[in-house]
């Protein structure tokens, strides 16, 4: 469970830092912001194919 707080940490901190890069034209921070997202997002993924295959094998 604790692995899925993490993930999605990962995004909204990737969200907020995309947010602030827009709002001060930030290109480095914009381009940050979104790989912390996907990378959140990925996790987030692959957290829901492992509960599958989980509750699969119960």
């Amino acid at each position: 469970m604790n692995d899925k707080a993490e993930n999605k940490a990962e995004e909204l901190k990737g969200r907020a830092k995309e947010a602030v890069g827009n709002a001060t034209d930030n290109e480095q921070w914009q381009a940050e912001g979104k790989a912390e997202q996907g990378k959140g997002n990925l996790k987030q993924a692959a957290e829901k194919v492992k509960d599958a295959f989980k509750s699969s094998k119960d």
